[in-house]
């Protein structure tokens, strides 16, 4: 039986289940915090209230000399008696009419022991709910001792009906604060992550065409600008792994090519008409031996793959390559401008070799044409590293700007220079084939040219 698919969750559901979680923790520890705080307040109150009635029905209360209790009655005295008992000794003075028994037994205890509060589970009327009494002694009319009691009643049930109130409130406006802050948190958490959901559609048009476009950090908040330059560098990790993986494969296509058109050609040859073993043997040998470069091809790269370390293959850094070749040209030249390489540190997605050889042609033109100066920048831009190499030489004349890449082109054959032609159609050549270009950025005094290579 096939199990149903889970459903996956999203991230800003999960944030706004945790957000309900905390703040159902911190509500329930108000609540009950709450709760617990006005239960006892209720209690308070109830007890101010016995104090209160006991103290007022004692002042009516006076105890003779002869240790008897003399009960003075006000006029309308109804409301005072209600729910009060007094009592000389043991004996009961005054009780109030129609008491319940479990209430009559609770104040005989109150009035012959040492409790002061006492709780019983009844009604004032016999029923359900809760009775608390206070007992206050009377004392004697001479010398230490105590007379009486008067104990006095109140019903908690207005006040348990307060606390039941209170908590049934708190629980519907815990109940809705949470849910109002589950949806906000879905809708806050929906709005903040509306960027990255836009990364993502942009990625995936990205990756449906093809493009070479990055993400960028500019304009946007300083976690997702994190997040973006970090995607950028994968990408441009992965291009620049790509691009290997396509010159490989173009380099071993082409190293092939040679020894299985080797194999091919000596084996038609053999097949065609009878040969002496002189041929067939210098026939066998060759086919060996494109076999064996064939082989030792496949092993080499083989062994490459196996061994490349954790580096982005095919990559350099700049401006220390630009630096390292600076150094070279000054010890082969001494007497050139010397180079000047400026910049903020770049990675190329080329190898090393293939950007040298790119650069080169640039420098050895421009230390055969500069006056004084031959300058390097470099910048990074979006998924792209470009590479400034000028001078203050004389320049590309006007006329000659159109075919200053073709091969074997030269402004002026006669200057005194050295040099075919095909520096710069080679450098080309090999900037475009690295996913690149190279191009004339200026006009004027000095030549500048710009080599754009994809970020490693």
């Amino acid at each position: 039986m096939r199990r149903p698919q889970r459903t996956q969750r999203t991230l800003r559901g999960r944030l706004a289940l945790m957000a309900l979680i905390t703040g159902a923790v911190w509500v329930a520890v108000l609540t009950t915090a709450f709760n617990l705080a006005l239960e006892k307040r209720l209690h308070e109150q109830a007890d101010d209230v016995l104090r209160t009635r006991a103290e007022a029905v004692a002042s009516t209360v006076e105890a003779r000399p002869d240790g008897r209790l003399v009960v003075h009655e006000p006029a309308q005295d109804q409301a005072l008696d209600s729910g009060v008992w007094i009592y000389q000794g043991r004996r009961i003075k005054e009780r109030p009419p129609g008491a319940p028994a479990a209430l009559q037994r609770r104040a005989e205890q109150l009035a012959g022991g040492h409790e002061v509060f006492g709780d019983v589970a009844v009604g004032a009327d016999g029923g359900s709910g809760a009775t608390r009494l206070y007992a206050l002694p009377v004392p004697a009319a001479s010398g230490p001792g105590q007379a009486g009691t008067v104990v006095a009643s109140v019903s908690l049930d207005a006040y348990r009906s307060t606390a039941d109130a209170a908590l049934a409130g708190s629980l519907a406006l815990a109940v809705l604060l949470l849910g109002t802050v589950y949806l906000l948190t879905r809708l806050v958490v929906g709005r903040a992550l509306r960027p990255v959901a836009e990364m993502s559609d942009q990625a995936t048009r990205w990756s449906e065409a093809g493009a070479p476009e990055r993400f960028g950090a500019a304009g946007r908040p300083a976690e997702l600008a994190s997040f973006a330059t970090s995607l950028d560098a994968l990408l441009d990790r992965l291009a620049a792994v790509l691009r290997h993986e396509q010159h490989q494969a173009a380099a071993l296509s082409h190293e092939l090519r040679t020894p299985l058109a080797r194999i091919t050609a000596e084996t038609e040859w053999l097949a065609r008409r009878p040969r002496t073993a002189a041929e067939q043997d210098t026939s066998h040998e060759a086919i060996a031996h494109a076999a064996a470069t064939m082989r030792q091809i496949c092993d080499s790269l083989l062994s490459e793959a196996r061994t490349r370390g954790a580096q982005t293959p095919g990559s350099c850094r700049f401006p220390a390559l630009a630096e390292d070749i600076a150094r070279r040209i000054a010890a082969d030249h001494p007497g050139a401008p010397a180079v000047a390489v400026t910049g903020e540190p770049v990675i190329a997605g080329v190898p090393a070799a293939v950007a040298e050889r790119i650069l080169m042609p640039l420098l050895d033109n421009a230390r055969r044409y500069a006056l004084h100066t031959i300058a390097v920048h470099c910048t990074a831009g979006a998924g792209q590293v470009t590479l400034y190499v000028s001078d203050d030489g004389p320049g590309v004349p006007e006329e000659f700007r159109g075919a200053l890449f073709e091969p074997g082109r030269r402004a002026d054959p006669g200057d005194g220079h050295d040099g075919a032609g095909l520096g710069l159609a080679l450098a080309r050549r090999l900037a475009r084939a690295a996913g690149g270009d190279l191009t004339l950025t200026a006009a004027g005094p000095g030549a500048r040219f710009a080599v754009t290579l994809p970020a490693g």
